[in-house]
Formats: structure tokens, sequence, C-alpha cells
């Protein structure tokens, strides 16, 4: 099982950064599939981003391509989501979760919540215009 723990959530203005981290812990000796997702109240929970920790293509969502980076550090088992040139738009509450990889394939496809077997408490992010 893994367990996920997250922080760096916050307000900023539009035209700010943020950088989201995820300390995951699990076997360390197992390839994962790591991913972002944010809900904004009324709205859908929709993946941002998502990394294969094995190696592969990230995935982006065509909303933050360009603007927010996805990371892994293996030594540190964290996960990072780095967030520029921030919108209002991206105001929701941020999650990071995690499953059991099993190629960088699969986890590209794997955009459904319910993909994923664990799940970070969430953190606030607030974008203010």
């Amino acid at each position: 099982q893994v367990q996920l723990v997250e922080s760096g959530g916050g307000s900023v203005q539009t035209g700010g950064s943020l950088r989201l981290s995820c300390v995951a812990s699990r076997n360390t000796f197992s390839t994962y599939c790591m991913a972002w997702f944010r809900q904004a109240p009324g709205k859908s929970r929709e993946r941002v981003a998502s990394i294969y920790t094995g190696g592969g293509d990230t995935y982006y969502a065509d909303s933050v391509k360009g603007r927010f980076t996805i990371s892994h550090d293996k030594a540190e088992n964290t996960l990072y989501l780095q967030m520029n040139m921030m919108e209002p738009e991206d105001t929701a509450m941020y999650y990071c979760a995690s499953a059991f990889g099993f190629s960088d394939s699969w986890c590209y496809s794997r955009g459904e919540p319910s993909k994923y077997d664990d799940w970070g408490q969430g953190t606030q992010v607030t974008v203010s215009s």
C-alpha cells in the first residue's frame, strides 16, 4: 500500500507560481503511475498531469500544457507539480494519486480517478485575479 502526504498549496496572484509536493511511502523497487488531479466546486475531478516512475512520456491536460510540469524524485520518493503562469481557472483542490504501474503507456492512458488506488488528503490552491 501507498501513503501520500501533500504540501505546498496556498494562495497566489494571477501569473504567479506554486510548487506542490507529494511524499509517497511505498516499495521503492516497484514502479508506479503517479498523477495530480484537481477538483473545483461543482466540477468533476480531472487529471492535471501524470508520470510513470519507470520512465516514459508524461501526460498533461490541455489546459495546463506549457505552464505546469510534473516530476518525480526517486531518491526522495516525492512527486512534484510546478505550476507557473497560474490563472484563476487553476483554483481547485489538488490531489496526489498513485497506482501500480504496468507500463508508461498504461499510465499515460489512465485518466479516470477510479483507476488510482491511493490518494493524498488534498491541498487547496487559490489563484486571485
